[in-house]
This record gives structure tokens, C-alpha cells and sequence, in this order.
């Protein structure tokens, strides 16, 4: 009897040990948006709400003192394998095994929209977008799906909705809509220290509720 009731305890403490490393809840809906982890420093947010569609430049570090909640669930929509955008994409990796987010990646050459899509479909917290070819289609997605939230690194809309904040630079700073690339866009400038500081800056804008304008970083 001994011998049964403590096999009985081990496979009863596995089962709990196990139920504890489980995951949180899968992405199979929406949920409410975690909370920042920290606050951001003086000189991170301007001094009266921004306008829509502005540009703000945040004192430099003041960012650091907010992060992602562990799970925080983010989708990394991203397009193309040139210089720029993988490290871009690297950035955001790293970034996601700092700060414990649960990272997905979808990758959307074949069809920009339907990659937007099939992020959206995932019930992400956020989605960060990495690839200046993606600009164009998210102006339009973004603008009919005004409860998700997107965070665009190294490129902006010309005209972003509330549920989009960019993070940009001198030598960055693609547009679309006709626009283009800017005149100083310089491919040397996408670093990984710079793609780095974009994503915590432009995360901790999301997170603190700075949405719809444009970051500048410099």
C-alpha cells in the first residue's frame, strides 16, 4: 500500500509541477491590452498630447525604463531579405527572447494583404512590421482595423490612424503612397543598435498609449 500511495503522490506532484511551467492563454481571441511593465523617463512623451500624424522626438534612453509583460503576445509581420529588414527582424527576435514575448512570425512576400490578414487573424497584442514594401498595403489594412494595434520600424505611413505608431530616423523614413524613399534614406543607418533602440522606443510608445504618430530617434 506504501508503494501505491507514494506512486500515486509523484504522478499527482508531476501533474502540478507540470500545470505550473504550462503557457498562458493561447491566441485563440482577443484580450484586453497588458499593461506596461515600468514607465518611461521625463522627456519620453511630449508635454501635451501630440497631434495625430505627428512626429516626436523622445529624450534618448527614455524609453528603457518600460518593457513588455512576459507573454506579451506579438506577431512580426515582415517582407524581403535585404540588409535593412533583416536586421530589422533581428532586432525584434532579440528583443522577444529579452522580454519573454511570445513571438510568431509571418512572413508575407508571396501576398502583403493576406500576410496582414493572417496577422490580424492571430488575436496579437501587437504587430510589428519589419520590410519598407509593406508600407503601402498597411496603409490600407491599417485604416479598416482600427482595434489593432501596429508598430512600424524603420518606415511610417504617410498618413497613420490612431492604431498606428512608427519609429523612424534620418536615413530611414519611407513613406509609400507615392512618396517614396526619402532623399536621405541610407541602408548604413539600419544598425542593429539603432534597430535595437526602435523597437524598445516604439513598444513602450505602444504600451504607454502614444499612438498614431511617428517616433524620431535620431
Amino acid at each position: 500500500m506504501r508503494r501505491i500511495l507514494t506512486a500515486t503522490t509523484t504522478v499527482v506532484l508531476a501533474a502540478v509541477t507540470l500545470a505550473g511551467c504550462a503557457s498562458g492563454p493561447g491566441w485563440d481571441a482577443p484580450r484586453p491590452a497588458p499593461a506596461a511593465v515600468g514607465a518611461p523617463a521625463a522627456g519620453f512623451a511630449p508635454a501635451s498630447p501630440p497631434a495625430p500624424e505627428s512626429t516626436h522626438a523622445p529624450a534618448p534612453g527614455s524609453w528603457d525604463g518600460v518593457t513588455a509583460p512576459a507573454g506579451y503576445r506579438v506577431v512580426l509581420l515582415t517582407v524581403g531579405d535585404d540588409d535593412p529588414a533583416t536586421t530589422l527582424v533581428r532586432a525584434v527576435e532579440d528583443w522577444a527572447a529579452q522580454t519573454r514575448a511570445d513571438l510568431r512570425v509571418v512572413h508575407a512576400d508571396d501576398d502583403m494583404i493576406d500576410g496582414a490578414v493572417r496577422a490580424m487573424d492571430m488575436h496579437p497584442d501587437l504587430i510589428i512590421s519589419a520590410g519598407d514594401a509593406l508600407v503601402d498595403p498597411l496603409a490600407t489594412v491599417t485604416a479598416n482595423h482600427l482595434d489593432v494595434p501596429f508598430l512600424i520600424v524603420g518606415a511610417e505611413l504617410a498618413e497613420p490612424t490612431e492604431n498606428v505608431t512608427a519609429v523612424d530616423w534620418t536615413g530611414a523614413a519611407y513613406r509609400g503612397e507615392g512618396l517614396g524613399t526619402a532623399a536621405a534614406y541610407d541602408p548604413a543607418t539600419f544598425t542593429a543598435e539603432r534597430a535595437d533602440r526602435a523597437v524598445r522606443a516604439g513598444v513602450a510608445a505602444v504600451l504607454t498609449g502614444l499612438h498614431g504618430i511617428v517616433l524620431w530617434i535620431d
